[in-house]
């Protein structure tokens, strides 16, 4: 179907992705598959390209283009390459916006030209061992002593914790309100290389696997006042303000990887004989894939929509939720279907629709899981 969603400016963006793409991604990606990370100096190359400083404002750096569609335009040409350009979606889409929104002008100044150079990279630890998707189960502590909090306690589940330099970290500045069990969080920046915070090993996954993903441990870090972001005891507001744009990233990608796996299964199933003929002859291909492609194509439309939503600050997160949950569960769907045409084929794990498949788990579980994407818009009416 036509889409009406970008302009000149951004489908520009996209032939610049796409050859940085060609000339120096694919030729190393499965490499990097292997040892399971990226370099360090991709983020370096694409801070040079541009691409790490796209949102930033000029005076720091960027090339001051505050409009997420430049950052949908990045995740459609990883996708239709097929790789995953390790935690890379988190820090553009989910932690760069505290940065732009809630840090104050000396930490801005301070953070964000080296995050536009791609010198610094960042993640955000919210999750622990006793606490996933309900925030308020959180027990990391910060106290305050004179000009600095002590920060306590772990984080796992953390997306880009290997390379990251600055970890935007939720942890309890006072205790719980019986009435408001989300009070009293806070946000602190933690550096690498503060004393008392240390990295645990890369964590092996399902998938995605060149997405660092680690184990965090905070043993009476002393964070100075300085590093906190924001106001004491807003986390919960601060984390939910984004939420709706984090939920949608991850929509984007999951349409994005299954669009490349309709590409793939064509391709496999026009060159592929079975009974005399090639696998795409049979009705049930056309139909499966017919299917699938329909899919895509209402999913890709729901998305476009909710972008621009956002961009006019319309969004709201109940429907946030809503094309997070079919976008993904699509992606699901299409996976399975898609994987199955390739017979035993699609079983290896070296062929690129079972990286695909497995890379697809994750959607439906991280920024909230299916089952609480339903209870959000059940909420929403009114049940």
């Amino acid at each position: 179907m036509r889409r009406v969603l970008f302009s000149p400016d951004h489908e520009e963006f996209r032939s610049l992705v796409r050859s940085y793409l060609t000339r120096s991604i694919l030729p190393v990606y499965d490499e990097w598959e292997r040892v399971g990370v990226v370099p360090r100096q991709l983020f370096r190359e694409l801070g040079e390209l541009g691409v790490m400083g796209i949102n930033i404002p000029v005076e720091y750096g960027g090339a001051g283009c505050a409009d997420y569609r430049y950052n949908v335009v990045l995740q459609e040409e990883t996708g239709r390459a097929n790789v995953v350009l390790g935690a890379l979606r988190t820090h553009l889409d989910v932690v760069l916006p505290y940065f732009l929104t809630v840090a104050n002008a000396e930490q801005r100044q301070r953070w964000l030209p080296g995050i536009a150079e791609g010198v610094l990279y960042t993640a955000i630890a919210m999750t622990e061992p006793g606490a996933g998707s309900d925030l308020a189960g959180i027990r990391t502590t910060a106290v305050a002593e004179g000009d600095v909090y002590v920060l306590s306690g772990s984080k796992t589940f953390i997306s880009g914790g290997e390379h990251a330099d600055l970890v935007i970290v939720v942890a309890r500045t006072s205790p719980p309100d019986p009435v408001d069990r989300r009070a009293g969080l806070s946000l602190f920046v933690v550096e690498a290389g503060m004393p008392g915070f240390e990295k645990g090993p890369r964590l092996a996954k399902l998938g995605l696997r060149t997405q660092d993903t680690t184990e965090l441990f905070f043993d009476e870090v002393r964070v100075p006042a300085a590093n906190l972001l924001g106001e004491p005891g807003r986390a919960f507001e601060y984390l939910t303000g984004n939420l709706a744009q984090e939920r949608l990233a991850i929509a984007v990608g999951s349409v994005a990887q299954a669009r490349s796996a309709l590409a793939l299964t064509i391709d496999h199933t026009s060159g592929r004989s079975a009974f005399g003929t090639t696998l795409s002859a049979f009705q049930n291909t056309k139909f499966v894939l017919a299917g699938v492609s329909t899919e895509i194509e209402a999913a890709q439309a729901m998305l476009d929509l909710a972008v621009s939503e956002l961009l006019e600050g319309r969004l709201s997160g109940p429907d946030a939720a809503r094309v997070k949950l079919f976008c993904t569960e699509m992606q699901a769907r299409s996976l399975d279907s898609c994987l199955q045409l390739f017979g035993g084929y699609g079983y290896m794990l070296e062929t690129p629709i079972a990286r695909l498949f497995a890379d697809a788990r994750a959607t439906r579980i991280y920024a909230g899981t299916s089952e609480i994407m339903r209870s959000i818009i059940a909420k929403s009416m009114g049940l």
